[in-house]
């Protein structure tokens, strides 16, 4: 009897287990399923506290796509110190003055995990500290573990910052949902929404950027 009993509740814990482990494979978008199991980009990471790491991550950013800048030299046009409540906007207008396409993403995992699949580093806002301080921060999207369901923030002074889904999702969500890709205007991202990408390039050529405004619109002609 009491090894009948010893096999059933074996059996009830490793149907437990198996159900557990569905349901957290379950959990995942299966947008987010069909990628790659794993991926970490390289690239410039300034790190950096100070105004919410926002010339930090933009000078990070810009880096990566051969303009040579570090965060110091983006604080005055960024109007930093003093205009922390417009730099959301400010660092996507000075994005543009350096020729750059501000592609918006949707504010999902899965989206924002697209474009790191395909190699492009994503700039994200969201709210660090908790319940009782907490405060948004800008960072570099960069990679991912599917298996683990763990991102990988290059953020503050961390350049290894890991996060699980659902916190980051959250503390992603907490922060307005906000990210976008800069990119050359001949960089398509993964799965280009068109009227997005024109859009964006039509923003570009209003910052004074016609040429590559052009540039940008041309290269989802040619796609």
């Amino acid at each position: 009897m009491m090894r009948v009993m010893y096999g059933i509740r074996t059996l009830v814990l490793a149907i437990s287990c198996v159900a557990a482990l569905a349901g957290c494979a379950g959990s995942v978008a299966p947008e987010v399923r069909q990628l790659p199991e794993r991926v970490e980009l390289s690239g410039t990471f300034y790190r950096g506290q100070a105004n919410q790491s926002g010339p930090q991550v933009l000078a990070s950013m810009l880096s990566q796509q051969g303009i040579v800048i570090t965060p110091g030299l983006l604080e005055k046009p960024l109007n930093l110190p003093g205009a922390e409540a417009q730099l959301q906007q400010n660092m996507q207008n000075l994005a543009r003055e350096y020729g750059m396409v501000v592609y918006p993403l949707d504010g999902n995992l899965s989206a924002l995990l697209t474009q790191v699949a395909a190699g492009y580093p994503v700039m994200v806002r969201f709210t660090e500290g908790s319940a009782f301080w907490a405060e948004p921060r800008y960072a570099i999207l960069a990679g991912y573990n599917r298996q683990k369901q763990t991102v990988l923030l290059r953020a503050g002074m961390n350049r290894r910052l890991l996060m699980d889904f659902n916190s980051f999702e959250s503390a992603f969500k907490d922060a307005g949902a906000w990210a976008v890709l800069i990119q050359k205007p001949n960089q398509l991202p993964a799965k280009v929404d068109g009227p997005r990408w024109l859009k964006a390039a039509s923003d570009l050529g209003q910052a004074g950027q016609e040429q590559a405004a052009a540039r940008a619109s041309k290269a989802l002609q040619a796609q």
